[in-house]
């Protein structure tokens, strides 16, 4: 018997199956083998179709079960993972009246900022934990402002993951952790967020039901199968955003406990039981996946935009032909790229640096002694330091770190950016081969096996190696804070 995973992302739909008994993956698929279209009508404007989401679903559950030969009455249940903050709205049927605005799309900025203001910080920080930004609430604003006739139309805001399990069951609801990515939860209230819903002239009823994160959510009814290709009453018993479900891949749950991806972007995912917004405006802070009142798990999310997309420029503009050869290249130079230093936001307007766009900049270059060598060392350091400088931050908002984790992706399987990481925070980071369409497929039998259990599958199917502090961190130190200083230098 096996759970279902699926992973709703911006370029694509991966659809994952674990064994119930031993949460061991059986593999993942991915719809469409291509990136998905992304409308984008105006600079800075970013949509897609939900519907052309369901349809890649639905695509890709029947890839898989005729791949591994899987029965539809051998699914026991369905997890759902998504790309965070998009808002999908529809009408009394449940129709779409717009595409969605997703995750990446800036039109809200100067709402959420103004509102920021109007409400005051110290409320935000209070209730909201968060300035209201470019996130849900700010986008249904924006419609409501200049697409007035298709918000009159629209009845109930939906997440992307509430759109698919919609789609499942003809059943709409949503849950804390996602109303709280979209600004929507007050924290201090422990309710849906009325100040920010009235600040914006936006009643409640667009609000749908909350159920909780785990357990039964809806079940899948005769539409939905025939569309999907599972069985009628197979139950939805998860969903979560993106990166609140990575940490969970990752068996992150409790304070101290760290998520770390380095793909395109970087991400740094700290879990607490403060409710504190401190840095809310350069740290994002949501209801964790076990969240609630009596408990609360609150994931502090650090962003880098300058992370691997930094490494594959260097890929795509230096004579190299793999990633290999520029780690191999990079190795043959001393820690610190002897003077060399390359500041990787390159890649649009950095939160954690108060939305400045600073660009990447290289300096200290020799041009007699230094070569490609060096620039792949100092962008591999560079990277690491903007992550340490990150987690300097998480830090000053009351973090502190007991347990490091990080997927086995691109940065993270570079001895140099992982040991430079580990070593200045001095703290283990342990890898693992896994993925959101997985974690969300086991994360489906929490509600039976409960976290203790869910645990002991990521454990014992997935580790990879663990990275150790360096005795000696000197020459790290030093290479840090000469970075930190031609990063201040531009910021200040």
């Amino acid at each position: 018997m096996y759970y279902l995973g699926l992973d709703i992302g911006s370029s694509s739909i991966k659809v994952a199956l674990v064994e119930v008994a031993t949460g061991k993956s059986v593999g993942v698929v991915q719809e469409p083998e291509t990136e998905m279209e992304m409308l984008a009508l105006k600079n800075g404007w970013a949509e897609q179709d939900p519907k052309e989401w369901w349809g890649y679903v639905c695509r890709g559950i029947k890839k898989i079960k005729q791949k591994y030969s899987v029965a539809e009455n051998q699914i026991e249940g369905v997890g759902i993972a998504y790309q965070m903050h998009g808002l999908v709205l529809v009408d009394k049927q449940g129709e779409p009246v717009r595409k969605s605005i997703i995750w990446c799309d800036s039109r809200a900025v100067e709402i959420g900022r103004k509102a920021y203001d109007d409400i005051g910080e110290d409320i935000c920080k209070a209730h909201l934990l968060n300035s209201p930004a470019n996130f849900t609430a700010s986008k249904l604003k924006w419609v409501k402002e200049n697409e007035p006739e298709l918000y009159r139309a629209a009845d109930k805001l939906m997440l992307p993951g509430d759109y698919i399990a919609f789609r499942f069951s003809n059943v709409l609801n949503t849950t804390i952790s996602g109303l709280s990515e979209g600004i929507l939860w007050d924290f201090k209230e422990d309710a849906v967020a009325d100040l920010l819903l009235g600040h914006y002239g936006i009643p409640k009823s667009f609000i749908p039901d909350i159920v909780d994160t785990f357990g039964l959510q809806s079940k899948v009814d005769a539409k939905g199968a025939r569309e999907s290709g599972l069985a009628i009453g197979t139950p939805i018993l998860y969903r979560a955003g993106d990166q609140p479900n990575n940490a969970l891949a990752l068996n992150v749950f409790n304070p101290g406990e760290v998520a770390a991806t380095g793909g395109t972007s970087g991400v740094v995912y700290a879990v607490t039981d403060s409710l504190s917004g401190k840095e809310s405006t350069r740290v994002n802070n949501f209801a964790h996946v076990n969240y609630s009142k009596q408990t609360p798990r609150v994931g502090k999310l650090l962003n880098i935009n300058g992370a691997g997309i930094q490494y594959r420029w260097l890929l795509n503009n230096l004579d190299v032909d793999s990633y290999e050869e520029m780690n191999s290249l990079a190795s043959g130079i001393p820690v610190g790229s002897d003077g060399v230093c390359l500041i990787p936001f390159g890649n649009g307007a950095e939160r954690m640096l108060n939305n400045m766009d600073i660009g990447t900049r290289l300096v200290n270059i020799n041009l007699n002694n230094h070569t490609k060598a060096h620039v792949c060392r100092a962008a591999l350091e560079g990277i690491a330091f903007s992550f340490v400088y990150g987690m300097e931050i998480l830090k000053s908002d009351g973090i502190n770190i007991g347990v490091m984790r990080a997927g086995n992706d691109n940065l993270f399987r570079s001895d140099i950016f992982s040991n430079t990481i580990s070593t200045l925070v001095s703290q283990d980071i342990e890898i693992y081969n896994t993925t959101g369409a997985i974690g969300a497929a086991r994360a489906a039998g929490i509600n039976e096996g409960g976290f203790e259990k869910f645990g002991t599958y990521i454990t014992n199917n997935d580790h990879v190696s663990t990275f150790k502090p360096l005795s000696d961190k000197s020459a790290y130190q030093l290479a840090y804070e000469n970075w930190k200083k031609e990063l201040e230098l531009i910021i200040k």
